[in-house]
């Protein structure tokens, strides 16, 4: 049991310069440890938080010795434990951990425990901002009316949040309505530093959502996790983590004139993608960090995820501090605790001092002079593109084979223009025109840089005589209120809403596929013809079948060079040499006549971001607008559910729970379910965008009443396990060996040789006894922290995963959910190995987890003879205990009714 911290020696008080104290703190230095100083700032608040935590329980004194030998034990893959001091949620990953919650308590209930007992122990921030839909575009009233659909849609699913918000302590929720997730954390609900009844630690966070990370920019560790880890954590469990290595990237040199910050994150998510940084931290420093705002860095740390690193964390500067004192929410007092906390703790860096002993796993270096002008695409984030070589680039991949960087589209058909009447109007489409532009998403809709940028080019255009054509769908959706202030102030926002980028509401849209119908028209062109269909947004993810299902061709870019495709309508064009169109008096107009400088960037933001914005936008951001205080709520703590409701449903996880472990389990004689390729993404495994009319979903809405105009999207439904183990797998893009070239989200029922759905095959083995597993290549589950890839497979009867490799997220949350993961060893796979995928698959696995090993070799042997050896990819014990508890959020009910 837990025990008195015995670290409490270096327990001491942290003086005011006026005299008095701010609190008292755990005192690194006063540890007399050489080893801290060689430290990188990442992982020295790891540190602080075991010795912080060390209850010899939990945490023991050991993990902090792991920790202090980081640059020894790093490399040997050792794990640790961590308490992170929040978590944050968005509502599409929020309401299913409600729902869980929810159900935790009738599993004490039913168990005899005290259901209050599940309560979030950390502060949990969770902001509603994934239910927006791009309905209304190109209209002035777009944002009131895209807000009462998203009211009529979600009316159940807000209430039900809204109970959680009563019915749970320490549960903060920020209504619809009010900016996307990862800006309201970057500008309002991150500490920084807690103050904690006196105790002053470091602010960091988990969130269920892959892009936390955007918060490393403002010096706070974070990073997405699964659905089910957050809910653990909330309830006061540690997460378990491998100690990671820590990639330093120095940065130095200044961005050139007219280069943007996407620009430069696009450059070091290729970089950092190439060097292989999976698994681990990845730490900026240098003197090029002088001349990157925070709002750059924000946009660095953001795409994380996109170059697979845990996070990408900026530690805290004087430009850190500047922000905190600009951003009304950090008063003088409270800035001038956090740099005095953080510099008596030797995690602040003061680039006037002399250059830190800071040691690395390995290195990097970036010369932001080096940077220049790109887009992304047109199906991974990480292909990047230099502008010069865009053209080019786009028919190389209309000739190209189907594949990330081809669309297999036949010579003779490349330059084929198809007429379709619009409104009235002739009009054409050609491979690669652009027929969605959205400045959209996390990642630069909180950078002032980039949006003003946006603005200025809309003006130019404006005042060219330049228009964009009427059949794109071209919307904004700011991050906070805070930017449509600074549009407002510049006086810009007239000229984007001239183009059509009017505000279509405050929330993720396009960037998770919320990106609404294109015209019908457009739509019918697209079809009819099998045109290669382009949208260029300023997201950071563009894996097909995301944005639209109707645009293959997706290209990440800057909000200025969404504006700039929008205006030309094509991919299909050289910046350098192609006019963008022709102005008002008959001249072609270029790119370059169109591209503010930094200096004109510089000097509208300098005139437009004012701190007042920052306090006008969040000091009541928590009372919401009148719809949601008209929401009637259910009083109570323990749930009442309603068997009608299609959004609201009660999951299966803790049917016929006992307060004994099932104990682990092998795999016999399992058909192969699914078998894929490499990167097989959580978008593959469960779409969160619309419900296709032909789904297993969609008819078992239909069977209950719901129209088709109401099905609403995959991640609205997401707290009801009926419609989401029939939505796994259900992507359209969605490529299964199984099907023989034949793409769709289908599969093969092996006895009978049937085509059926995959959740109708799925059912079928599970009504004949028969265990499922899936195989699988490289990069199995990449993407969002979507706690249903695993949920949904779990209810589908998959009992393992074998592939080349997992995303990190993903095979937790596997984990979580009782699912095995497995890899072929180095060199090997479904295809070297002889595999069809139309095998029995035999796991051997021993009927105790004593006697199972974290990474141990395990054997599958096959009912044709073949057999091969895989690694277990348990990393954990703790992983392993959760495994015999049949997962995770299992081993916590018991744990806390043993308590």
């Amino acid at each position: 049991m837990a025990s008195e911290n015995p670290f409490r020696s270096i327990l001491k008080a942290l003086e005011k310069p006026g005299g008095g104290e701010f609190g008292s703190y755990y005192s690194l230095p006063a540890l007399n440890d050489p080893r801290i100083d060689k430290l990188p700032y990442s992982i020295r608040i790891l540190l602080e938080s075991a010795i912080r935590n060390c209850d010899e329980f939990q945490v023991k004194s050991k993990d902090v010795e792991k920790i202090l030998d980081w640059e020894n034990t790093s490399p040997k893959q050792v794990e640790i434990p961590f308490k992170p001091a929040r978590v944050l949620l968005q509502d599409f990953t929020g309401v299913p951990a409600v729902v869980v919650l929810a159900c935790m308590r009738d599993a004490m209930n039913n168990l005899g425990g005290d259901s209050n007992k599940i309560n979030p122990l950390v502060p949990v921030d969770l902001v509603i901002d994934h239910s927006v839909q791009v309905d209304v575009a190109r209209s002035e009233n777009a944002v009131q009316a895209n807000m009462e659909l998203e009211f009529q849609r979600n009316k159940e699913r807000f209430a039900f949040l809204k109970w959680g918000s009563n019915a749970f302590d320490n549960m903060l929720v920020v209504p619809p309505g009010s900016g996307i997730v990862h800006q309201v954390n970057l500008e309002y609900l991150a500490r920084v530093v807690f103050n904690r009844n006196g105790l002053l630690y470091p602010d960091s966070v988990v969130g269920t959502d892959s892009h936390t990370t955007m918060i490393d920019g403002l010096g706070v560790t974070g990073w997405g996790v699964g659905g089910i880890e957050a809910e653990a954590t909330m309830l006061g469990q540690p997460m378990s983590m491998v100690l990671p290595g820590v990639v330093g990237f120095k940065l130095t040199g200044k961005l050139r004139d007219g280069m943007t910050a996407t620009d430069l994150v696009l450059t070091v998510t290729q970089m950092l993608r190439k060097h292989g940084v999976v698994g681990k931290f990845v730490e900026f420093h240098g003197e090029g960090m002088r001349e990157l705002s925070l709002a750059d860095r924000a946009t660095i740390a953001n795409m994380s995820p996109e170059y697979g690193a845990t996070m990408g964390f900026f530690p805290v500067d004087h430009v850190t501090l500047q922000y905190l004192k600009f951003s009304a929410g950090s008063g003088v007092v409270l800035v001038a605790m956090i740099e005095a906390y953080l510099r008596a703790n030797k995690m602040f860096v003061d680039y006037s001092e002399p250059a830190s002993k800071t040691v690395y796993s390995s290195n990097l270096e970036l010369n932001l002079e080096d940077v220049e002008p790109c887009v992304s695409g047109p199906k991974r984030p990480h292909d990047r593109v230099p502008l010069k070589e865009m053209k080019a680039d786009w028919h190389s991949c209309l000739d190209s084979r189907v594949g990330f960087k081809g669309f297999a589209v036949p010579k003779e058909a490349q330059s084929k223009a198809v007429e379709f009447d619009f409104n009235g109007t002739p009009a054409k489409l050609r491979h690669g025109d652009v027929v969605i532009a959205a400045i959209t998403s996390c990642t630069n809709t909180s950078n002032p840089s980039v949006m003003l940028g946006a603005a200025l080019v809309a003006k130019k255009a404006c005042e060219l005589g330049l228009e964009v054509k009427p059949w794109i769908k071209t919307s904004l959706a700011p991050g906070s209120g805070v930017v449509t202030k600074y549009l407002a102030k510049s006086g810009l926002q007239k000229y984007l809403n001239q183009l059509g980028f009017s505000i279509v509401g405050y929330g993720c849209t396009t960037c998770i596929g919320n990106s609404g119908d294109i015209h019908e028209a457009v739509a019918s062109a697209i079809v009819d013809n099998d045109l290669v269909a382009s949208a260029v947004l300023s997201g950071n993810r563009n894996f097909e079948g995301r944005v639209h299902p109707l645009t293959r061709a997706n290209y990440l870019a800057s909000p200025p060079l969404v504006v700039a495709y929008a205006l030309a309508g094509t991919v299909d064009i050289d910046f350098e040499t192609e006019p963008i169109g022709t102005g008002k008096d008959g001249k072609k107009i270029f790119f370059r006549d169109i591209w503010p400088s930094n200096k004109e960037v510089a000097e509208v933001v300098q005139a437009s971001v004012l701190p007042d914005m920052f306090k006008a936008t969040y000091e009541a951001i928590t009372e919401g607008n009148s719809m949601w205080n008209e929401l009637s709520v259910a009083s109570g703590t323990l749930y009442e559910w309603d068997p009608k409701s299609t959004y609201i449903h009660e999951p299966p996880y803790f049917k016929g729970m006992t307060m004994s472990p099932p104990g682990p389990h092998g795999v016999k004689d399992a058909y192969c379910l699914l078998n894929f390729g490499d990167s097989i993404t959580t978008d593959h495994i469960s779409p969160a965008g619309s419900i296709h009319k032909d789904s297993p979903a969609a008819k078992y809405l239909m069977e209950r009443g719901v129209d088709r105009r109401d099905f609403n999207s995959y991640g609205s439904r997401r707290g009801n396990d009926e419609i989401m183990a029939r939505g796994t797998f259900a992507n359209i893009r969605i490529v299964n060996k199984h099907l023989k070239g034949e793409v769709g989200p289908k599969t093969v029922h092996i006895p009978s040789g049937e085509k059926l759905s995959v959740f109708d095959a799925a059912m079928k083995y599970r009504n004949e006894g028969r265990d499922t597993i899936i195989l699988a290549g490289a990069e199995y589950g990449s993407g969002s922290s979507r706690d249903w890839a695993a949920k949904g497979p779990m209810l589908l009867g998959v009992k393992a995963v074998i592939s080349k490799s997992f995303e990190r997220i993903h095979r937790s949350n596997l984990v979580g959910m009782g699912i095995i993961p497995l890899c072929f060893k180095t060199g090997e796979d479904a295809e070297t190995l002889g595999l069809t995928g139309e095998e029995l698959y035999t796991i051997e696995l021993p009927n105790s987890v004593s006697e199972i090993k974290p990474g141990q070799d395990v054997t599958v042997v096959t009912n044709n003879g073949k057999s091969f050896t895989c690694t277990l990819r348990f990393d954990t014990e703790v992983e392993l205990a959760y495994f015999n508890h049949g997962g995770i959020l299992q081993y916590v009910i018991r744990n806390l009714i043993k308590q």
